[in-house]
Protein backbone atom coordinates (compact mmCIF):
# COMPACT_ATOMS: atom_id res chain seq x y z
CA UNK A 1 0.00 0.00 0.00
CA UNK A 2 1.16 3.69 -1.14
CA UNK A 3 1.38 6.13 2.06
CA UNK A 4 -0.69 9.20 1.10
CA UNK A 5 2.52 11.44 1.36
CA UNK A 6 3.97 8.89 -1.30
CA UNK A 7 1.15 8.47 -2.98
CA UNK A 8 0.60 12.37 -3.45
CA UNK A 9 4.29 13.23 -4.36
CA UNK A 10 3.77 10.53 -7.00
CA UNK A 11 0.97 12.52 -8.37
CA UNK A 12 2.12 15.78 -8.51
CA UNK A 13 5.91 14.67 -9.65
CA UNK A 14 3.85 12.85 -12.78
CA UNK A 15 1.92 15.80 -13.50
CA UNK A 16 4.02 18.11 -13.10
CA UNK A 17 7.03 16.07 -15.18
CA UNK A 18 6.70 18.77 -18.40
CA UNK A 19 7.55 21.35 -15.71
CA UNK A 20 10.87 23.02 -15.06
CA UNK A 21 12.04 20.02 -12.58
CA UNK A 22 15.52 18.16 -13.39
CA UNK A 23 15.49 14.85 -15.60
CA UNK A 24 16.01 11.44 -13.51
CA UNK A 25 19.30 10.51 -12.65
CA UNK A 26 21.68 9.17 -15.00
CA UNK A 27 19.55 10.81 -18.06
CA UNK A 28 22.24 11.94 -20.24
CA UNK A 29 24.77 8.16 -19.45
CA UNK A 30 21.19 6.34 -19.98
CA UNK A 31 20.44 3.27 -17.54
CA UNK A 32 19.23 -0.62 -18.19
CA UNK A 33 19.83 -1.77 -21.25
CA UNK A 34 16.32 -2.79 -23.09
CA UNK A 35 15.28 -4.33 -25.96
CA UNK A 36 12.88 -2.69 -28.38
CA UNK A 37 10.79 -3.95 -30.94
CA UNK A 38 7.27 -4.77 -32.13
CA UNK A 39 4.39 -5.70 -29.04
CA UNK A 40 0.97 -5.43 -28.45
CA UNK A 41 -1.03 -5.68 -24.89
CA UNK A 42 -4.97 -6.24 -26.27
CA UNK A 43 -6.27 -5.40 -23.05
CA UNK A 44 -9.65 -6.08 -21.39
CA UNK A 45 -12.60 -3.57 -21.86
CA UNK A 46 -9.48 -0.80 -22.90
CA UNK A 47 -7.68 0.78 -26.28
CA UNK A 48 -4.55 -1.68 -26.85
CA UNK A 49 -1.28 -0.68 -25.90
CA UNK A 50 1.29 -1.08 -28.85
CA UNK A 51 4.95 -1.15 -28.48
CA UNK A 52 6.58 0.29 -32.14
CA UNK A 53 9.70 -0.93 -33.27
CA UNK A 54 11.42 2.47 -33.14
CA UNK A 55 10.31 2.47 -29.02
CA UNK A 56 7.00 4.63 -29.76
CA UNK A 57 4.10 3.53 -27.33
CA UNK A 58 0.90 4.13 -28.76
CA UNK A 59 -2.93 3.73 -26.95
CA UNK A 60 -5.31 2.96 -29.77
CA UNK A 61 -3.85 6.00 -32.30
CA UNK A 62 -2.41 8.12 -30.12
CA UNK A 63 1.24 8.31 -29.13
CA UNK A 64 1.27 8.01 -25.46
CA UNK A 65 5.17 7.41 -24.43
CA UNK A 66 8.57 6.55 -25.64
CA UNK A 67 10.78 4.34 -25.06
CA UNK A 68 14.72 3.88 -25.68
CA UNK A 69 17.11 1.20 -25.49
CA UNK A 70 18.93 2.67 -22.56
CA UNK A 71 15.87 2.48 -20.56
CA UNK A 72 14.37 6.22 -20.73
CA UNK A 73 11.02 6.91 -20.77
CA UNK A 74 9.85 9.90 -22.30
CA UNK A 75 5.77 11.38 -22.93
CA UNK A 76 4.18 12.30 -26.08
CA UNK A 77 6.44 15.73 -26.09
CA UNK A 78 9.75 13.90 -25.52
CA UNK A 79 10.14 15.24 -21.98
CA UNK A 80 11.84 12.81 -19.19
CA UNK A 81 9.14 10.81 -17.91
CA UNK A 82 11.15 8.00 -15.93
CA UNK A 83 14.72 5.91 -16.59
CA UNK A 84 14.64 2.40 -15.57
CA UNK A 85 17.92 2.11 -13.65
CA UNK A 86 20.07 -1.26 -14.25
CA UNK A 87 19.02 -2.31 -10.29
CA UNK A 88 15.86 -2.44 -11.54
CA UNK A 89 14.02 0.79 -9.19
CA UNK A 90 12.63 3.45 -11.56
CA UNK A 91 13.28 7.10 -10.85
CA UNK A 92 10.89 10.46 -12.31
CA UNK A 93 12.22 13.66 -12.38
CA UNK A 94 13.68 15.23 -9.68
CA UNK A 95 15.07 12.27 -8.47
CA UNK A 96 11.45 10.77 -7.72
CA UNK A 97 11.09 7.12 -6.95
CA UNK A 98 8.51 5.58 -9.32
CA UNK A 99 8.75 1.74 -7.70
CA UNK A 100 10.98 -1.34 -8.94
CA UNK A 101 10.31 -2.66 -12.54
CA UNK A 102 12.38 -6.42 -12.81
CA UNK A 103 12.12 -9.31 -15.39
CA UNK A 104 8.65 -9.95 -15.41
CA UNK A 105 7.25 -7.95 -12.91
CA UNK A 106 6.78 -4.76 -11.07
CA UNK A 107 6.41 -2.89 -7.73
CA UNK A 108 4.97 0.69 -6.72
CA UNK A 109 6.58 3.59 -5.18
CA UNK A 110 6.98 2.27 -1.35
CA UNK A 111 6.66 -1.25 -1.71
CA UNK A 112 8.37 -4.53 -1.97
CA UNK A 113 5.25 -6.22 -3.20
CA UNK A 114 4.70 -6.74 -6.98
CA UNK A 115 1.28 -5.05 -8.27
CA UNK A 116 1.18 -6.67 -11.91
CA UNK A 117 3.26 -9.35 -13.92
CA UNK A 118 3.20 -10.09 -17.22
CA UNK A 119 3.47 -13.93 -17.26
CA UNK A 120 5.33 -15.92 -19.97
CA UNK A 121 2.23 -16.30 -22.23
CA UNK A 122 2.12 -12.67 -22.17
CA UNK A 123 -1.13 -12.40 -19.54
CA UNK A 124 -1.03 -9.00 -17.39
CA UNK A 125 -2.20 -9.82 -14.32
CA UNK A 126 -2.29 -7.04 -11.46
CA UNK A 127 -2.26 -7.82 -7.94
CA UNK A 128 -4.28 -6.79 -4.73
CA UNK A 129 -2.60 -6.39 -1.09
CA UNK A 130 -5.15 -9.54 -0.03
CA UNK A 131 -3.67 -11.60 -2.66
CA UNK A 132 -6.59 -11.04 -5.22
CA UNK A 133 -5.10 -11.47 -8.71
CA UNK A 134 -7.24 -9.28 -11.60
CA UNK A 135 -6.26 -10.45 -15.41
CA UNK A 136 -5.68 -7.42 -17.83
CA UNK A 137 -5.35 -8.94 -21.21
CA UNK A 138 -2.28 -10.47 -23.16
CA UNK A 139 0.59 -8.96 -24.18
CA UNK A 140 2.12 -10.36 -28.19
CA UNK A 141 5.64 -9.58 -29.08
CA UNK A 142 7.01 -10.08 -25.55
CA UNK A 143 9.00 -12.90 -25.48
CA UNK A 144 12.72 -13.16 -24.92
CA UNK A 145 14.63 -9.84 -23.87
CA UNK A 146 11.08 -8.00 -25.29
CA UNK A 147 9.70 -8.56 -21.53
CA UNK A 148 11.22 -6.52 -19.30
CA UNK A 149 10.47 -3.43 -21.92
CA UNK A 150 7.09 -4.68 -22.04
CA UNK A 151 6.60 -4.70 -17.99
CA UNK A 152 8.36 -1.19 -17.67
CA UNK A 153 5.61 -0.21 -20.27
CA UNK A 154 2.57 -1.98 -18.00
CA UNK A 155 4.53 -0.34 -15.36
CA UNK A 156 4.58 3.11 -16.47
CA UNK A 157 0.69 2.65 -18.01
CA UNK A 158 -0.50 1.46 -14.34
CA UNK A 159 1.36 4.23 -12.76
CA UNK A 160 -0.46 6.85 -15.21
CA UNK A 161 -3.64 4.79 -14.26
CA UNK A 162 -2.87 5.77 -10.80
CA UNK A 163 -3.18 8.84 -11.25
CA UNK A 164 -6.49 8.68 -13.09
CA UNK A 165 -8.22 6.28 -11.38
CA UNK A 166 -11.28 6.21 -14.09
CA UNK A 167 -8.72 4.77 -16.70
CA UNK A 168 -8.43 0.97 -15.59
CA UNK A 169 -6.59 -1.00 -12.61
CA UNK A 170 -4.79 1.51 -10.25
CA UNK A 171 -3.68 2.00 -7.21
CA UNK A 172 -6.02 3.37 -4.27
CA UNK A 173 -4.84 5.62 -1.60
CA UNK A 174 -5.13 3.14 1.24
CA UNK A 175 -7.02 0.42 -0.02
CA UNK A 176 -4.57 -1.30 -3.17
CA UNK A 177 -4.40 -1.99 -5.95
CA UNK A 178 -8.44 -1.31 -7.42
CA UNK A 179 -10.26 -2.47 -10.30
Amino acid sequence: MLRPVAACLLVSTLALAACNSSPPPRWEDGGAALAIGAARWDRAKRRAIEIRPDGSVYEGRKEILLVDRAGRVTDEDREPLAILLPDGFVAGPDDTALGRVGLSNAAPPDSANAWLAVMPNGEVVFFAPNGDRQSDGVWSGCEGAMLRTCTLVTHMIALRNYRDPHRGPAVGIGIGVGF
